[in-house]
């Protein structure tokens, strides 16, 4: 039975939009694997089953060979792919392993004919990823599209022999002039201007030859019908020995653009051949204005194409998503209780006996809360009539795609500091905060210091300080192994930037200053940054526990509005989240103050004068002494810093250093 197409249906080493890369032979497993072949990736109905594929791992990624049924859906697609209408497979596979942004396995369940492949490079959708210590492995499903076109059986090397898709050449061989005007572009008419004006003029100059008068107008109303001939003919010969416009620097036959016909000829003659129909319908198809060169030029430029096959998405960085939701534990259940026995007390501790005593109970005190459930969700809708009308790109899957990767996002940022929306808004994913029973994604940043104790430096502190502090500060930790340090860019920058005294850089890497802080990592959240005096949150995320009943997990929806003709869209969860573990988390806070921005000193070479300058909440050291505002002469060379007074603070990534050089 031979292949009716082939093609790609992924390959290896293309790195995806989410930043996963599919490693080789990681569908080796599915070779010779026979997998349905459907349309859209639809599932609601068997009329969606177009027949079926045989996937081949080759080096490179995985081949597809796919034979269409005999049903009518089946016939009709084998059609469009004959007609070159659908060009692009998709795969839908689950099981996917990944290790450091690499897919290693999974399983291929179907192949998919999709209207536009949605990134030049695969692109993986509707993923959730469960963490291990090293080893990821996806629980929910994926889509991937490689947006690489499909070939038809006899359009490569590599394809098997008599795999072939029945295609109708059309002839033309009966076309007129006036049938391949019609089924012209915009600019490939423009460009038959240039070749219609020439043969109109050319055949004035005939027709004047052969009249014994020389008025054009006689000489064109003597045969009119003879003269739209000739500019046929003329046609013709130009669309097999015309050149591009554009070569010899625009220049024409000759090296020089012909003019335009004058105004009175182009009047004669147009008027004249106009008397015929023919010549009438034909000349509707041209136009004519201007005074020389090609008139409207502008219609062969082309047309503005988009960079990407799909939107370019701007958006917050969000590679800690992926490592919050996929280290967080999960639980079928969505109503969390934690209950911790406080053996602190005094009263627990064992006790010393003097005889004749009578001995004294042990209490225990028991802490319990619970944590109920709260409704997640992203609606989206799109009018049917754009859906058809959008055919550079399938934009319904990349609205779920959308939907999908900005609810991840909003899911992660609950966890880690609450939504940010006011209590009163109606959108608020519920937080219970520090309450002992309540619904809602508990937020690490708002909880009680029973379970993320507050560590709280003075507003002031310098950066080396904060390093020593963050790290001392491990004491309180009472988690899970080795937790990672969330926080922001800015923040990780100035950190890595610390030199000492001679300018060489404290912490070389990402992992040198990790280990000074005593975290596994450090992760840059983009979002933190909302909250002015957070620095950080340390925690390992196994103990932060995430619940859904079955049916309450992230589910994605899909309706037809018959009234408005709408497709709509909603993704949603009904899930609680909290922290079980007792001091399982730090959150690293600096005090209240005021925000201070350090201006720069200025210096004269000639003199060897720095000049301080007065700023509000910062105090000036010139190797190491506070000097005021004002003129400062050096006699060597001298390390100028800014110091936040009391009560002040200076932004992430404000420059607090200084080098100037004596002259002597």
């Amino acid at each position: 039975m031979e292949a009716d197409f082939s093609g790609w249906a992924t390959k290896s080493g293309l790195k995806c939009a989410d930043g996963l890369t599919i490693m080789e032979d990681a569908f080796k497993h599915n070779d010779k694997l026979k997998v349905p072949l459907v349309w859209q990736h639809q599932h609601n109905g068997v009329s969606n089953v177009l027949g079926h594929v045989m996937l081949e791992n080759r080096k490179g990624g995985v081949y597809a060979h796919a034979f269409f049924n005999d049903t009518e859906d089946g016939i009709h697609a084998k059609k469009m792919v004959a007609h070159g209408d659908i060009d692009s497979m998709s795969i839908f596979a689950n099981n996917l392993t990944k290790r450091n942004n690499q897919v290693f396995h999974g399983n291929i369940r179907e192949v998919s004919l999709v209207l536009a492949g949605a990134n030049p490079g695969a692109r993986i959708e509707n993923v959730y990823i469960q963490h291990g210590d090293d080893l990821d492995v996806v629980d929910g499903e994926g889509v991937i599209t490689t947006g690489l076109s499909l070939e038809h059986a006899d359009a490569a090397a590599d394809e098997p022999e008599g795999a072939e898709v029945a295609n109708e050449d059309t002839d033309s061989s009966d076309k007129t002039v006036k049938d391949i005007l019609d089924s012209m572009t915009d600019e490939q008419r423009g460009a038959t201007n240039f070749i219609a004006e020439e043969a109109v003029k050319k055949a004035l100059e005939d027709a004047q030859k052969n009249s014994e008068d020389s008025s054009v107008e006689q000489d064109v109303l003597l045969d009119g019908e003879e003269i739209l001939e000739h500019i046929n003919r003329e046609i013709e010969k130009g669309f097999t020995e015309m050149h591009n416009i554009f070569e010899n620097g625009g220049q024409s036959n000759g090296g020089e653009l012909r003019h335009s016909l004058s105004t009175e000829d182009q009047a004669a003659t147009f008027n004249a051949l106009k008397r015929s129909s023919s010549a009438k319908d034909y000349l509707e198809n041209l136009a004519h204005a201007g005074t020389y060169g090609i008139n409207s030029i502008d219609l062969l430029f082309p047309d503005a194409k988009t960079i990407e096959n799909s939107p370019t998405v701007i958006s917050r960085r969000v590679e800690w998503v992926d490592k919050v939701l996929g280290g967080v534990n999960r639980r079928p259940f969505s109503k969390i209780k934690s209950v911790q026995a406080d053996l602190t007390a005094p009263e627990a501790r064992a006790r010393g006996y003097v005889k004749g005593n009578e001995k004294v109970d042990e209490v225990i005190a028991l802490l319990k809360r619970t944590t109920g459930p709260t409704t997640i969700y992203k609606k989206q809708k799109l009018d049917r009539d754009d859906i058809i009308d959008i055919t550079d790109f399938d934009v319904v899957a990349w609205l779920k795609w959308e939907i999908r990767y900005m609810i991840d996002e909003e899911i992660a940022r609950a966890i880690l500091i609450g939504d940010g929306r006011s209590a009163a808004s109606p959108d608020k994913i519920k937080d219970p905060a520090g309450s002992n029973d309540g619904n809602g994604i508990r937020s690490i940043l708002h909880d009680d210091q029973l379970y993320a104790h507050n560590v709280v430096l003075p507003a002031n502190i310098d950066v080396k300080s904060r390093i020593k502090e963050i790290a001392k500060s491990r004491r309180f930790y009472r988690g899970s192994g080795t937790p990672s340090l969330y926080t922001t860019d800015a923040e990780i920058t100035d950190m890595l930037l610390l030199e000492d005294n001679i300018g060489r850089r404290l912490y070389e890497t990402e992992a040198a200053l990790a280990s000074a802080l005593r975290v596994k990592e450090i992760i840059p959240v983009e979002v933190l940054a909302d909250e002015v005096q957070l620095l950080g949150i340390i925690v390992n995320l196994v103990d932060y526990t995430v619940g859904t009943n079955k049916g309450g997990e992230l589910t994605f929806f899909q309706d037809f509005d018959i009234d408005f003709n709408q497709e709509k869209y909603l993704m949603e969860t009904r899930a609680s989240g909290a922290l079980t573990v007792p001091k399982s988390a730090l959150v690293i806070k600096r005090q209240q103050g005021t925000a201070a921005t350090p201006a720069a000193p200025s210096f004269n070479g000639t003199t060897n004068t720095i000049t301080i300058p007065a700023t509000t909440g910062v105090d000036y050291l010139v190797n190491g002494t506070v000097k005021p505002a004002g003129p400062v002469v050096i006699t060597a060379d001298a390390l100028v810093e800014a110091e936040a007074k009391d009560t002040y603070y200076f932004p992430a990534g404000s420059t607090t250093q200084w080098n100037f050089t004596y002259t002597a």
